[in-house]
């Protein structure tokens, strides 16, 4: 695998491969609490690593700013109306207060959220083998966006995959295998272990802002489905990049998203997509270090398969 758009070859699996790598991922699995999956590997000695981190005291958000505007690659924009007190439309004495509502398709193309374990149905399961039928009108019964309702606190750790090949952004379609994970790491100078929040960049966002919205959800970067084999035996407990994680058109045959597949249903690792790494990046290299403290505050939406998302990352 060169790193070239997906095409016919060995780059593409076919469904009995891709469940076969299932199969082999199998045993990688987490054991524990079912409800928190890879969450359970961020121990508190972890967390208290992490903070070690933070040297500069320099931080950045990871979070893209809620896209309101329809384009072509955000065909269902967030709606964002001012309900109160606005110029025209107020008393020209005593109190009133400006405010506002938001609505939004939380598992867009375009916004930065955090997906729950119970986003991904395959076979008509969740993660751990829940029914797929506790998903219900009132939310899903069970692996809900609350089961980190008490924040994500860890070590980050961002991989530039562009810097990595020198250039500004992997085209629509280009994939990351495990051997460019591997090869960020030691150009870097970094690893990633267990319990480690890994962020892979791909720099969609910055193709986004330089060259306009394209159809995100048609073609776009992301991981090549092996490369997830590498994320288990490091044991990671989060996967998040700035795209969708899986790259577009599929690279299994039959499979729209193998990448979430195998992370969400899998192995039980709560995605973060559609993230803003151009603060962080130039931050870490700056700083010439690629780990850091990353906190993560999902809402307390009861029964949500997601939840829009701010990380915040501290050097």
């Amino acid at each position: 695998m060169d790193g070239s758009p997906p095409g016919a070859g060995t780059d593409r699996l076919s469904r009995a491969a891709f469940e076969d790598l299932r199969r082999r991922l199998g045993g990688l699995a987490p054991s524990g609490n079912p409800a928190r999956g890879a969450l359970a590997r961020v121990t508190p000695a972890h967390v208290l690593a992490a903070a070690a981190e933070v040297r500069a005291g320099r931080q950045v958000g990871l979070g893209a700013a809620v896209a309101t505007e329809r384009t072509p690659g955000n065909p269902d924009p967030a709606r964002h109306p001012m309900t109160g007190a606005i110029a025209g439309r107020m008393p020209d004495e005593g109190l009133d207060f400006a405010r506002d509502r938001v609505e939004m398709n939380v598992h867009g193309d375009v916004d930065s959220h955090l997906d729950a374990l119970c986003h991904v149905v395959y076979d008509g399961t969740l993660y751990g083998g829940v029914p797929a039928d506790t998903l219900t009108d009132a939310g899903a019964e069970a692996l809900a966006v609350t089961a980190a309702a008490d924040g994500i606190v860890g070590r980050g750790v961002l991989l530039d995959i562009p810097r990595l090949r020198g250039v500004p952004w992997l085209e629509p379609g280009e994939f990351v295998t495990a051997g460019d994970l591997l090869a960020a790491e030691e150009a870097q100078g970094v690893r990633f272990g267990e319990g480690d929040l890994l962020f892979v960049r791909v720099g969609h966002r910055r193709r986004w802002r330089e060259l306009g919205p394209w159809e995100a959800a048609e073609t776009r970067a992301g991981l090549h489905p092996e490369a997830v084999t590498l994320l288990a035996e490091r044991r990671i407990a989060v996967l998040g990049g700035d795209g969708n994680n899986d790259c577009a058109p599929t690279l299994v045959d039959g499979v729209g998203f193998p990448v979430h597949v195998l992370a969400i249903h899998d192995l039980g690792l709560h995605l973060l997509d559609y993230l803003d790494f151009e603060g962080l990046a130039p931050l870490c290299a700056a700083e010439g270090r690629w780990s850091f403290l990353c906190v993560i505050a999902p809402l307390r939406l009861r029964g949500g398969t997601g939840c829009p998302v701010n990380p915040i990352a501290v050097l």
